[in-house]
């Protein structure tokens, strides 16, 4: 009877030790992230709100990795002011990312808007590491790896990388390999590209006898993931960026996963490795980085140090920053990259529209690359909403060409979508049918003389190359008084909310 009574005491034990032995990672995401602070008027994001959760989720589990799929140093207001006598450049992101302990990020197509110079101080700078396969950096006809120099020492990026989940003896229980690619979209002399998925191949073969599983850290269109998964379906995961929108697509045994841009959002992957089978079990859940959350004091001071750099600029620009001009309801404003160069938007029309207004011409456009946000803007918009998407500014002008030569405009406008020299227009149709332009609801006559309402950089000739003062179609040219708000094409697009507003006020409602 005693030796039974022990055999039921043991009996726990022995289960427990029957059972599969099991680690559990945790990967915290998010991606496309370009403002610090949280936006709509404080409703959404922040990166002081994503270090409230990241240190929660660390809490909960030592083994829990920060990481960024690509697109932070570049664009956002902030870092085209000067600060301590240079450009900003994506400093203050380097500075907050360093702040939050990330763990490991990848090049996203925008961070190759700064200059070499620039982009190398902020690999410099940054604490925590990078990863690429397939992103190489040029010099003098030479390629090679993107490095970092610390203390006068020269580290390369890695083209693979291995995050190590331990126990609680720091024994590396677990190895997780990280394939990274690009999209090369952002061609500049300084880098070099070579193939997404044959550097992926590489990569994951590298990996793969070395790791326990691989997963795949990626700034990509969401059909170039789906087709890197297609050729390497044993990824178990892609965590990726370039979209701005979250979404989780399942594609064979794996998932894409992409979270809202400047951190609306950020994705939990709960990963459980099973050792003797080796099975891997991924739930993801996405949250809402919102009002809910509370800042993180360390990385929130930092936040305001660099937000009152920008207030202090804004302010002797545009009164208060910060004060709602206008609500989007449950239509954001397009503004991202990737339509705004490739389609007429909401956001970009308003654009157009407020110069439009402003100007009394008989039609605008302005050229979709001066639009920076590369982002939706939603909920409650504020005049700091507008710098940030028009963050160079400048005048408005109006020219006045005869019809032939505005058609010419419009049809090298339309030639160039894509690229930054696509118009987005207002007072301006185009009629399919008859293939003819239309100003107003009438088509452009040759011989006639139009008003168009243009941005001062337009008339340079850098994206339209016939467009300048010396054409001798630019029969007149009208620029604005400095105390006007064209002037700033900001202050139009701002007058050009409030106007909104108050219509939207006025309206009788049924």
């Amino acid at each position: 009877m005693k030796r039974i009574y022990q055999y039921i005491l043991l009996l726990p034990f022995l289960v427990t030790s029957c059972k599969e032995q099991t680690t559990r990672i945790t990967l915290l995401q998010i991606n496309d992230v370009y403002e610090i602070a949280p936006l709509e008027g404080g409703a959404s994001g922040g990166m002081a709100r994503v270090q409230t959760l990241h240190k929660k989720l660390r809490n909960e589990n030592p083994n829990t990795f920060l990481l960024h799929a690509g697109d932070f140093l570049n664009p956002s207001l902030l870092g085209t002011m000067t600060y301590n006598g240079e450009k900003i450049r994506g400093k203050q992101m380097v500075e907050i990312m360093n702040a939050m302990g990330f763990d490991l990020v990848t090049f996203g197509n925008h961070e190759f808007d700064l200059n070499e110079k620039d982009l190398q101080k902020r690999l410099d700078e940054s604490n925590f590491d990078w990863v690429s396969a397939n992103v190489l950096h040029r010099k003098d006809s030479i390629t090679g790896k993107f490095y970092k120099i610390r203390k006068h020492i020269k580290t390369f990026i890695p083209d693979t990388y291995i995050l190590r989940a331990k126990d609680q003896n720091g024994k590396t229980r677990v190895k997780i390999g990280v394939v990274s690619v690009t999209l090369p979209v952002n061609k500049k002399d300084y880098v070099s590209y070579t193939d997404i998925y044959e550097s992926a191949q590489q990569a994951y073969d590298k990996l793969k006898n070395q790791t326990d599983f691989v997963i795949a850290l990626t700034h990509l269109t969401k059909e170039q993931d789906k087709e890197l998964l297609r050729r390497i379906p044993d990824i178990k995961l892609v965590i990726g960026g370039h979209e701005h929108t979250n979404m989780l697509i399942p594609v064979g045994n794996s998932s894409i996963a992409k979270a809202d841009a400047n951190a609306r959002t950020a994705y939990v992957h709960r990963i459980t490795y099973h050792h003797r089978s080796k099975k891997v079990d991924i739930t993801s859940e996405l949250i809402p980085i919102d009002s809910t959350i509370e800042a993180d004091n360390k990385v929130d001071a930092l936040v305001q140090k660099w937000q009152t750099v920008l207030d202090e600029k804004l302010r002797t620009v545009t009164g208060d920053p910060g004060k709602v001009i206008y609500r989007t309801g449950d239509n954001p404003l397009e503004a991202r990259e990737n339509h705004i160069r490739y389609e007429q938007t909401d956001f970009g029309q308003l654009v157009a529209r407020a110069m439009l207004h402003g100007t009394g011409a008989d039609a605008a456009v302005v050229n979709s690359g001066s639009i920076r946000i590369d982002d939706r803007l939603q909920g409650a918009i504020t005049p700091l909403d507008v710098f940030r998407a028009l963050p160079y500014g400048g005048a408005v002008f109006v020219i006045d060409i005869p019809g032939h030569f505005l058609i010419e405009i419009l049809d090298y406008g339309e030639s160039r979508k894509g690229k930054g020299a696509y118009l987005q227009r207002a007072g301006i149709t185009y009629d399919g049918k008859h293939k003819q332009w239309l100003v107003g609801k009438k088509p452009i006559e040759n011989e006639k003389t139009y008003s168009l309402a243009i941005t001062d950089f337009l008339l340079t000739g850098y994206d339209i190359p016939f467009l300048t003062h010396e054409n001798k179609n630019v029969l007149k040219v009208h620029e604005p008084n400095p105390g006007h708000t064209t002037f700033d094409i900001r202050k139009t697009v701002i007058d050009e909310f409030k106007r909104m507003n108050n219509l939207s006020s006025n309206t009788e409602k049924p």
